[in-house]
């Protein structure tokens, strides 16, 4: 039986020191996996903030360039590295939730069973334990007893066999052996059944308890090795559920490097900053011996008189080239001048530009020492508002984008109009729903807000409709400036009779007429007050010079022969074939 309980003992150790290996086992793996899971946030969160830090801020140039498809293309990279990140704390929450936590959980429960059938097998064994000390009493007393009545019977002999005992002292004794006798009878009937009981719970003990306590163990054990081997199958399918979307990123990245265009990139450039001008003329010229022909010809143009003669002589007679009033754009806000094309007939041969450009250099060279007036000259204020410091392409752009988001927000502001209309009128109906006074602030603000941006959007729409050319607007581009000015943009302290002003000798050749590229037809009425301008009547019929070269204005001329310009937009044009 001593050994029995210490191969009992043995195994008993044995077995708990297995499941609680068991046990730290899964307390390891979940302390792994929750490492894990801190440094998959810890990732995702390095990735955000990076991605953060490289994101256009809201109203940026950077954001502003997005248009660009390698700028574009750069802002794609960062939004699918943004939602790689939050695949990456998809994977940490993932592990967090089904391994972590559900095995922390398990694990609880193993290790309140464990210490349950630990504990039902200790109650057995205390109990064998207790019927063997039972049983290794009763037969000591059994011995003890035993060896008591042999000493009795052998005292009760000896005394009926000595003859000088009494027949008292006989029977005194043999009744002394008899009770020792009767006791370890007793004695030996109790060992008997404590042996036979002591053989019982042991065989229960061996056979059954014990037995089932350890399948009960097994058990345990083999289904937390089947929930482990599960967290490890978890550990991989976690991330394997989010490979799909990763991969929709990584493909999302390859797909925005495809995406660059680098032709369309120039052309989105050359859209954006297009100004609408026409590339500069060949450079003329200068013979400095022009003068001394001049003189010696009647044909030419004759000796250049000063400026001051020019300016006395002129100051109140209009700017004529070849006797004919020269036709410039109309001098006001939203447009800038359209430059000659080949369109309107060949140029006059004594200029190979624009007549005012060739007047502005001719008085240039003949007055030298005033040169520096021109410095004094003040540049009139730009109209950011109507856009007028901008090209003309652009200029347009813009207007157009700002009647839309005006546009918007009359709707919005509309939209806001109608709901307090009916939200007012359920009041009036129902009283004990709200006061109808109480909506009359808010419906008067709605009404100045439509009102004014009413009056904005109808300022944007003439603007865009009417495109006209501030007094001075001044384009400097790579190797060349073209510059207007008009008469207020002279300094103050410039004498008023210095107004550039050229006239021409009446018996200067003609100036070639342009032939007519098409004709229009008026479709409104149109004063032609500005200057450069020429009027025209709903219907009338002209004849097309110069088509429109993007600043809106179109050049035209009657039949008498009075040319001008008139908005593109104010006639239907059919442009010959």
């Amino acid at each position: 039986a001593d050994c029995l309980d210490f191969v009992l003992q043995d195994q008993c150790d044995i077995i708990d020191k297995h499941t609680q290996s068991g046990l730290d086992l899964v307390e390891k793996y979940v302390k792994f996996v929750k490492e894990r899971t801190e440094i998959e946030q810890n990732y995702a969160k390095q990735l955000r903030n990076l991605t953060k830090k490289y994101s256009p801020k809201r109203g940026s140039k950077e954001e502003l360039e997005c248009r660009f498809s390698n700028h574009q293309a750069f802002l794609d990279i960062l939004n699918e590295m943004n939602d790689y990140a939050g695949q990456r704390e998809l994977i940490a929450e993932n592990m967090m939730i089904n391994i972590c936590i559900e095995l922390t959980k398990y694990l609880q429960e193993l290790k309140q069973e464990r210490k349950t059938h630990l504990s039902e097998a200790k109650k057995a064994q205390q109990s064998l334990e207790g019927t063997y000390k039972q049983l290794d009493n009763s037969k000591k007393r059994f011995e003890r007893e035993w060896r008591e009545a042999e000493k009795a019977a052998q005292y009760a002999e000896k005394t009926d066999q000595d003859l000088n005992a009494t027949k008292a002292d006989v029977e005194k004794a043999k009744q002394q052996a008899h009770m020792r006798t009767h006791i370890a009878e007793e004695c030996k009937n109790d060992y008997a059944l404590q042996l036979q009981k002591y053989n019982k719970e042991q065989n229960q003990f061996y056979f059954t308890d014990m037995p089932l306590i350890f399948s009960r163990l097994q058990d345990m054990d083999e289904r937390r090795i089947k929930k482990l081997a599960q967290g490890y199958i978890l550990f991989a399918d976690t991330e394997r559920q989010v490979m799909p979307i990763i991969g929709k990123c990584l493909e999302g990245i390859s797909r925005a490097g495809t995406n660059v265009n680098e032709k369309n990139d120039s052309v989105v450039l050359i859209e954006q900053h297009k100004s609408g001008f026409e590339r500069p003329g060949d450079v003329e010229f200068e013979d400095y011996s022009q003068g001394i022909n001049r003189a010696s010809s009647d044909s030419s143009l004759g000796t250049p008189k000063g400026p001051l003669e020019l300016l006395g002589k002129n100051r109140n007679k209009t700017f004529r080239l070849f006797n004919k009033k020269i036709s410039c754009p109309p001098t006001v806000p939203f447009s800038t001048p359209p430059t000659p094309s080949p369109a309107n007939g060949p140029p006059s041969p004594k200029f190979g530009r624009d007549p005012l450009s060739y007047c502005l250099k001719e008085i240039n060279k003949t007055v030298k020492p005033r040169i520096s007036s021109f410095r004094t000259l003040k540049r009139t204020s730009v109209d950011t508002e109507g856009f007028t410091h901008l090209p003309p392409e652009q200029r347009r752009k813009r207007l157009q984008q700002k009647i839309d988001d005006i546009s918007k927000e009359l709707q919005k502001e509309m939209d806001q109009s109608e709901a307090l209309g009916k939200m007012k009128d359920v009041y009036e109906k129902n009283p004990q729903m709200g006061d109808p006074a109480s909506l009359a602030p808010q419906i008067t603000q709605t009404a100045q807000n439509m009102e004014r941006l009413r009056g904005e959007l109808n300022k944007y729409e003439v603007s865009f409709l009417n495109p006209v050319m501030p007094f001075e607007f001044c384009l400097h581009n790579q190797n060349f400036s073209y510059v207007l000015f008009s008469p207020g943009a002279i300094s103050d302290d410039t004498d008023s009779s210095q107004a550039i002003y050229t006239e021409f000798d009446d018996d200067f050749e003609e100036e070639e007429v342009a032939a007519p590229i098409g004709q229009c037809t008026a479709l409104y009425n149109f004063p032609g007050s500005s200057e450069g301008t020429i009027s025209m009547q709903e219907g009338e019929v002209l004849s097309v010079v110069e088509e429109d070269k993007g600043d809106g204005w179109t050049r035209v001329r009657r039949n008498n022969g009075d040319e001008g310009y008139i908005p593109t937009s104010y006639a239907t044009i059919t442009l010959n074939k």
